[in-house]
């Protein structure tokens, strides 16, 4: 059975009622999220953990505006996401959303001011670039292309360009999925500074349940369910976590 969830909808962000998600493979039809609710509060970071296959990647399409549910309803504050025509879609992934995945997908003759300059042209509300690179630690590489940085400040240069767009909610799959050890705790550290001076909403997707002390909120999936929610009252510094 679900864990119950807060009955305070105030402050939540996105809220998932029973969605389900079905994927038609031919003649296979494949249920990737079995009646899941779910709340994402303004604010917060909440990492969704849960083994490959479990729905995580599924769920954070959907919330971002990429995949549409099979049933269920979505909302993003009082609208409901789930009657959204294509163009709101658009809309909705232009101005509220940001992106930041494993893999960086920096353009490679582009510097890192130009990679996120990218971002901001999109927005109709955007941050300066150079505050945007100087909030995750990069104002003296912002005329660096991505071969001369490392794999973790391309991955900041990412993190800055799904920043500068200012949206209200920031999506990361597996951000730190292609970095060390030490590199991945240092990006970990840099979200949740970004949460705290910025008060961001970030959803953070990982097969990695270490990761999990950080959040405020940790939510487990199983087999395209929810089988746990729970708060941690001390989130953990990710400059302590091990894996």
């Amino acid at each position: 059975m679900p864990p119950t969830l807060p009955q305070d909808t105030n402050h939540a962000l996105l809220r998932l009622e029973n969605v389900d998600k079905t994927f038609q493979m031919g003649e296979v039809a494949v249920r990737a999220l079995r009646d899941v609710s779910l709340r994402v509060y303004q604010g917060e970071l909440l990492v969704m953990v849960g083994p490959s296959g479990s729905g995580k990647s599924t769920i954070l399409n959907i919330v971002g505006g990429l995949d549409t549910v099979t049933a269920g309803r979505v909302w993003y504050r009082d609208r409901e996401m789930t009657r959204f025509s294509s163009a709101e879609l658009t809309r909705y992934r232009r101005d509220t959303v940001g992106f930041v995945f494993q893999f960086y997908n920096l353009v490679p003759n582009l510097s890192a001011r130009e990679n996120v300059m990218v971002s901001t042209e999109l927005s109709d509300h955007p941050m300066d670039v150079v505050e945007a690179l100087r909030l995750v630690g990069l104002e003296e590489r912002v005329d660096h292309f991505p071969s001369q940085l490392s794999g973790g400040e391309q991955q900041r240069v990412a993190i800055a360009r799904a920043l500068a767009k200012n949206p209200d909610l920031l999506l990361c799959d597996e951000p730190t999925g292609a970095l060390d050890f030490s590199t991945g705790k240092r990006v970990l550290r840099m979200l949740v500074d970004l949460k705290q001076r910025l008060g961001k909403t970030i959803l953070l997707i990982t097969h990695n349940s270490a990761i999990a002390p950080i959040a405020d909120r940790v939510v487990r999936l199983r087999s395209g369910q929810v089988v746990e929610v729970h708060a941690n009252p001390e989130p953990v510094p990710p400059e302590e976590i091990t894996w």
